[in-house]
C-alpha cells in the first residue's frame, strides 16, 4: 500500500511530490499520458519563479522531477483508469493493475481542447499551425 499517490506529473503534481517526499512519505507519482504535463511542449516559460531569463518547459519539468526523486518520490508511467473513494484505503486501477493508497492527490492539470473544425482535419498539421496564429 502506498502512503501517497499523486495523479499527474505537471507542475502541481511534481510540487506535491517534492513536499510529500521531503516529509518522508515516499509518494508515487502517476504520469498519465503526458509525463511532465503541457509545459513539456512549451519552448520558453517566462513566468516561473527563479528563472529570470525564462526556461525551456521540458527542461523545467525534467528538473522538477529529478528534484522530487532526489527526496524519495517514485515516478511511474501509468494511466489511472478508475478510483474508488468510497472506502479507505482508497483503491485505484492503474493500467489494469490495482493500487491502494492512504492519500490521493489529484493534480491532473489541463489539456488542449480542439475546435473540431472540418477544415483543420483536412489541413492536418498545417491546420494546427494556422489555428494557433488566427
Amino acid at each position: 500500500m502506498e502512503k501517497v499517490v499523486i495523479i499527474g506529473s505537471g507542475c502541481a503534481g511534481l510540487t506535491a511530490a517534492l513536499y510529500t517526499a521531503r516529509a518522508n512519505l515516499r509518494p508515487l507519482v502517476l504520469t498519465g499520458r503526458h509525463p511532465g504535463g503541457l509545459l513539456t511542449t512549451t519552448t520558453v516559460v517566462e513566468n516561473y519563479p527563479g528563472f529570470p531569463e525564462g526556461v525551456d518547459g521540458y527542461e523545467l519539468m525534467t528538473r522538477l522531477q529529478k528534484q522530487a526523486e532526489r527526496f524519495g518520490a517514485q515516478v511511474k508511467f501509468g494511466t489511472v483508469e478508475a478510483v474508488d473513494l468510497s472506502r479507505q484505503p482508497f483503491g485505484l486501477t492503474v493500467d489494469g493493475e490495482p493500487v491502494t493508497a492512504e492519500t490521493i492527490i489529484i493534480a491532473t492539470g489541463a489539456s488542449h481542447r480542439h475546435l473540431g473544425l472540418e477544415s483543420r482535419a483536412q489541413a492536418g498539421e498545417q491546420g494546427r499551425h494556422l489555428l494557433r496564429h488566427v
